[in-house]
């Protein structure tokens, strides 16, 4: 009898230690799925899963802890939906910490009303509205994303240095819009261009020809479009080109997708634009990381969800648990100097060094380094289009 005993002891422990060893952590997904940057999105996740693959797949976190991915809907602009996705993905799913959201509104309107009163760390890989700096997050948001106060610089040095000396401006008509325009608008008159005009624009409509037609009586040659590349910003240029009021456009990160050149091709030939991202041997290396994984690499945005994704994952280690409250404080540990040099395809390493009481800097695909509110420091790609075609000119 006693033998029966010890063996169905030894079958009750062998069962419980091969549950820990595929004990799962949770992370949650939440971007637009839906909406204005539809097209951008699922690129974005892919990459952000792409981490947590590689992090599974090492067996290392936590003694063993399988990453899964619960995806929400952000819709990118319908903040009720967004917050109603985080606090499903917080309350029934058990979510340990978000990749997200995307959109500036909706991300900062999870962060205040959901994410931080629920103590849920979020990393997000693209929201990047200079009023996320301020909100009182109780160090739970961070972004990989550079601000817009720093896009907005940028935009203005790529129109100066081409002779560009007025132009008008229009913007989606929200939190993300808004802060870009004023920003640029700020950095640009500084450095004596005239902005002509600035009007606002709503997502969703049917017809752009009365806010083109404003633009254009303006003056100006060239129009500045801040908005989003499957909705209004795409309905702007449109018009534009319809009505020929305009045929060259300076743009931001929210315009610069695939779906721009397969909407437009070479008609939009000579537009610039800006993109966060570096040539870092980070950048390199995530684009064949991601493409012996199957996933591609090149677009916007996806170097920065690979790396919210690996962020919160190392910290995770270095905390020591999936709690998000003991996680957020070493989100900048293992952002940031001293430590091993980590870059993609390297998360197995990083683990293992931190488990053993070391310390690591996550470069990653983007060159990390979290300053000030757990924010990046970032960097641009200058893009021009050539034959239809993306071409990076030079990184700002």
């Amino acid at each position: 009898m006693k033998k029966v005993l010890l063996a169905s002891s030894i079958l009750a422990l062998s069962a419980g230690l091969s549950g820990a060893a595929q004990a799962e952590v949770k992370l949650g997904v939440i971007l637009g799925f839906t909406g204005p940057i539809e097209s951008v999105t699922p690129g974005m996740a892919d990459a952000a899963e792409l981490a947590m693959k590689e992090v599974s797949d090492s067996g290392k976190l936590l003694g063993g802890e399988t990453v899964v991915s619960v995806r929400g809907d952000s819709t990118c602009v319908d903040s009720a939906a967004a917050q109603a996705a985080a606090e499903r993905l917080i309350t029934s799913e058990g979510i340990a910490a978000i990749m997200g959201a995307d959109c500036s509104g909706v991300t900062g309107a999870i962060a205040n009303n959901v994410a931080v009163p629920k103590g849920i760390v979020m990393v997000s890989p693209s929201a990047t509205s200079p009023a996320l700096s301020t909100i009182e997050d109780n160090g739970y948001f961070f972004r990989t994303a550079p601000s817009d106060a720093r896009q907005g610089q940028v935009l203005s040095d790529i129109a100066m240095d081409r002779g560009i000396k007025e132009i008008a401006v229009t913007y989606t008509n929200n939190d993300y819009g808004k802060g870009l325009a004023d920003s640029f608008q700020a950095a640009y008159e500084a450095a004596g261009g005239k902005v002509s005009i600035v009007v606002p624009h709503e997502d969703g409509k049917a017809d752009y020809s009365a806010e083109v037609g404003a633009l254009a009586a303006s003056g100006s040659e060239v129009l500045a479009v801040f908005g989003y590349v499957d909705q209004g910003g795409r309905g702007i240029i449109q018009s534009s080109l319809d009505t020929g009021a305009f045929g060259s456009f300076l743009i931001a990160d929210g315009m610069t997708a695939e779906s721009l050149l397969e909407n437009f091709g070479d008609s939009i030939d000579g537009t610039v634009g800006t993109l966060p991202g570096t040539d870092s041997p980070g950048a390199a290396k995530f684009l064949e990381v991601a493409k012996s994984m199957g996933v591609d690499g090149d677009g916007p945005f996806r170097a920065e969800s690979y790396d919210a994704a690996a962020l919160i994952l190392l910290a995770m280690q270095a905390a020591g648990s999936t709690d998000s409250a003991a996680l957020k404080d070493k989100m900048l540990d293992v952002a940031n100097a001293p430590g091993e040099p980590i870059y993609p395809g390297e998360l197995a390493k990083a683990l293992e060094i931190i488990a053993s009481g070391g310390d690591v800097d996550y470069v990653g695909a983007t060159a990390v380094e979290l300053i000030g509110p757990g924010e990046a420091a970032g960097s641009y790609k200058e893009l021009l289009v050539e034959g239809g075609k993306y071409t990076t000119v030079q990184i700002r």
